[in-house]
């Protein structure tokens, strides 16, 4: 509703805003753009005008869908839900991610998995073999070694400074 108030108050008509992606009835002038950036910014958002910067959002976005919200059906890969979901060649998006990010959708995904085990660690409500069942990992002890690799400590240390100190958790969007 922010970023729909806010195209409408710059005068831009919306045919959809939807997360991630407003989709404009006609394109904006230099001024308008410039007032547009400048708007979202102030909301905490950002204007990303370059096809490929776009490209790559979406793959952000439906990674986050998948580990976040999805849930993931366990027998899909990663790399099939991304080019069924986007449209495009497994390849090309993982090709593309690299070059802009200069990482991986591996690692982004890594990243998001750790980032949503704290999550459910700091919940206290799942078992540590819940939680990795939830996130498709084939063991307890896979999961423990790339929580331990990314984070520099086990999930059972996690959850028990979690209690003791409070979040560890980093915002989505700056991971």
């Amino acid at each position: 509703m922010a970023v729909r108030d806010t195209l409408e108050r710059l005068g831009l008509t919306t045919r959809t805003v939807t997360l991630g992606l407003a989709e404009l009835c006609e394109t904006p002038s230099d001024t308008q753009r410039a007032a547009l950036r400048t708007a979202l910014e102030a909301l905490g958002f950002e204007l990303i005008d370059d096809r490929r910067e776009q490209e790559v959002e979406r793959i952000r976005n439906a990674v986050v869908a998948w580990v976040h919200h999805d849930g993931g059906d366990p027998r899909l890969h990663l790399s099939d839900y991304l080019a069924e979901r986007l449209g495009r060649d497994y390849d090309t998006l993982s090709r593309l991610f690299s070059e802009e990010t200069g990482s991986t959708i591996e690692k982004y995904l890594i990243a998001q998995r750790i980032e949503r085990a704290k999550e459910l660690l700091s919940y206290g409500e799942l078992t540590l073999s819940q939680i990795a069942d939830e996130l498709h990992y084939s063991s307890v002890a896979y999961l423990s070694t790339q929580f331990k690799s990314v984070t520099g400590m086990t999930p059972s240390a996690f959850r028990t400074q979690q209690l003791r100190t409070g979040s560890e958790r980093r915002p989505l969007d700056e991971i």
